[in-house]
């Protein structure tokens, strides 16, 4: 039996979140090929930097095994090869469960949890973005309700969209 935590970041996780993000997220090295490095170091300096998000994490066992950034409405943001926007609802951004915990429901219990404190502020609508590669994530996304929201979608790179998606909570 697992025992599964979710609380938020302490600033003595950061190296750890950083280190679970990364090797979350590295399997989608190979396919993303040169943009790897563009990727991975949008990564570093978002979480090195959370300070307009609210860092979240998942434990397992007492292992720290995932994060999640929630991004407040009204926070600014740079989108690579994109004009700056502000957002207009709250955003979950770099959502990571480590490769040894997958598939023990750490990745929708972060969800959950931005949901649940989305909801508590009484806004009625939650966005992320995500890519084609994600096809695991898309497809809990979706049974989370999430639909596509394409104009929300941007593109970082030729031939690259990262699509929007949204949750009515009402």
């Amino acid at each position: 039996m697992t025992d599964l935590q979710i609380r938020d970041a302490r600033p003595s996780d950061r190296d750890t979140i950083l280190t679970a993000t990364l090797a979350a997220y590295e399997q989608y090295a190979p396919a993303l090929g040169p943009n790897w490095l563009t990727y991975r170091q949008n990564i570093v300096e978002s979480l090195t930097n959370p300070a307009s998000g609210h860092q979240i994490v998942a434990e397992v066992n007492g292992a720290l095994v995932g994060a999640v950034l929630l991004i407040p409405a009204g926070t600014a943001v740079n989108r690579p090869n994109d004009a700056p926007i502000t957002l207009d609802y709250p955003e979950i951004r770099l959502l990571a469960v480590v490769p040894s915990a997958r598939g023990l429901g750490v990745g929708k219990a972060l969800v959950d949890e931005c949901v649940r404190r989305t909801r508590e502020t009484g806004v009625s609508v939650i966005t992320l973005h995500t890519t084609d590669l994600m096809q695991v994530a898309m497809k809990m996304y979706e049974r989370m309700g999430f639909v596509r929201d394409p104009e929300r979608d941007f593109h970082p790179a030729p031939n690259t969209t990262v699509k929007g998606y949204r949750l009515n909570l009402e």
